[in-house]
C-alpha cells in the first residue's frame, strides 16, 4: 500500500465491517510504510509498546 492508497472507510467496505483491532492494524501498518520504516525497527518498536500496554494492563 502507498501513500496514496489509504484505504477509505465508508459503510460497504470490508473494513468498515472490521473489528477495531483490525483498523487499527491497518492503520499501523499505513502510517510505518508512509514514513519508510524498516521492518525490523518497526518489530522492535512494537515490541516496546506491546511490553509496555502488557505492563498497564498488569497494574489495572
Amino acid at each position: 500500500m502507498t501513500a496514496d492508497q489509504k484505504p477509505k472507510l465508508d459503510n460497504d467496505s470490508a473494513l468498515a465491517q472490521a473489528s477495531d483491532e483490525v483498523k487499527l492494524a491497518v492503520d499501523l501498518i499505513y502510517l510505518l510504510e508512509t514514513h519508510g520504516i524498516e521492518p525490523k525497527v518497526a518489530l522492535a518498536a512494537l515490541e516496546i509498546v506491546k511490553q509496555d500496554l502488557v505492563n498497564k494492563l498488569a497494574i489495572n
